[in-house]
């Protein structure tokens, strides 16, 4: 079974609680941190109900889910304390992981700020080996994370990633997490050449090493540096991409999870698109949304054909222009899938249906109609 799910919260509410929330995506796997991504303050994990969680998870078919390392850890600091905290926390974040009985910890190598590359690689590296140096949970391996390029941020080419791996005594115990939008911004053609940029991969670091996959769009052409995630098919990379990534022979087996944005004009009401964007990308739509739900996007594959609108076309002419126009873009500031919004909403296409419905169908336009012949 494809193992595809998304990044939900477990700070405060617990296993157990992620687990249901997962499951109302329809995940098969999904990602957690293990207290707040910003801060240091934890609960023992016994408080986050890990017991009740694994038995829902084992109710809903989850095998393997993926903890997430906190954000506020750099190992690639210069300054001592931010570095020495880097080092406790991340071993402290281990011991919570192995507790959990979770394989992969994400974690963004860090970022050199004041210094250089190759002080960043080294002092990466230098962490490392004393945070595998001084923890016995062997089980658990830390998943370095392809970067954007975004800042001083090191990860940004899989040439840095080796290098702070060839430096690491203990670097069994290491694995990595691929992201698509990240792998995008900094540079490498996986629209164009997928295949190219796994083979390069597995050239420069091996295949062999992937624990996880996060499958995200991005808003920014390739080699923009910038890291700004969209939702599947609403960005530069597109849902044919993502697809073919989900379903690469070199990439079984592995964690797919999404970090797309929440959307929506309402604060209070905002939305993730895991549901659909998972059915999509495992071609079960018909049987999670039914057969009205497929009508209606052929509704709107007719509605736009009438505009002479191009889904894929329309998506990358927006983006150029928010990109390339600074008078359009203060004009009107809009993504491509608010403006869509807008059109359904301004037509009263579908009036009988939440933001969050249309904007779900249009993730299912947006995927293209080969959706509607395998769904």
């Amino acid at each position: 079974m494809l193992k595809i799910g998304s990044h939900v919260s477990c700070a405060d509410k617990g296993l157990l609680s992620a687990a249901n929330e997962a499951n109302e995506y329809g995940s098969s796997s999904f990602m957690i941190y293990t207290g707040a991504p910003q801060n240091t303050r934890r609960k023992p994990i016994e408080a986050m109900y890990p017991a009740e969680g694994k038995l829902a998870m084992k109710a809903n078919g989850v095998e393997e889910i993926v903890v997430h390392a906190p954000y506020i850890i750099n190992l690639g600091s210069y300054k001592d304390n931010t570095y020495q905290l880097a080092v406790d926390f991340l071993q402290q974040e281990i011991r919570r992981t192995h507790e959990l009985e979770v394989k992969h910890i994400v974690l963004h190598p860090g970022a050199y700020t004041d210094k250089d590359a190759e002080y960043g690689i080294q002092r990466i590296a230098d962490g490392l080996n004393e945070v595998l140096g001084g923890t016995n949970e062997t089980e658990v391996h830390i998943a370095l994370e392809t970067m954007a390029g975004k800042g001083t941020e090191i990860g940004r080419s899989f040439e840095e990633i080796a290098s702070i791996i060839d430096k690491v005594v203990h670097n069994e115990r290491l694995s990595i997490c691929l992201d698509t939008c990240h792998i995008h911004d900094a540079g490498y053609d996986i629209v164009g050449d997928l295949d190219g940029v796994l083979r390069q991969f597995d050239e420069t670091i091996g295949l062999k090493r992937l624990g996880v996959v996060h499958i995200n769009d991005s808003k920014n052409p390739r080699g923009a540096g910038k890291d700004r995630h969209t939702p599947i098919g609403s960005g530069w990379i597109g849902f044919e991409t993502i697809n073919k990534v989900v379903h690469h022979e070199a990439l079984s087996g592995l964690p797919f999870i999404l970090e797309t944005p929440w959307i929506g004009k309402d604060a209070k009401k905002l939305r993730p698109m895991y549901e659909i964007e998972i059915a999509l990308l495992r071609g079960n739509v018909a049987e999670r949304f039914g057969a009205e739900f497929l009508q209606e996007v052929e509704e709107l594959h007719s509605f736009f054909a009438k505009q002479e609108m191009d889904s894929r076309q329309y998506v990358l002419d927006v983006w150029d222009l928010l990109k390339n126009d600074a008078k359009a873009k203060k004009a009107d500031p809009r993504e491509p899938l608010e403006r869509l919004y807008d059109n359904v909403a301004a037509a009263g296409l579908f009036p009988q249906l939440s933001e969050e419905a249309i904007n779900q169908r249009l993730i299912a336009w947006l995927a293209g109609k080969q959706v509607l012949v395998n769904a």
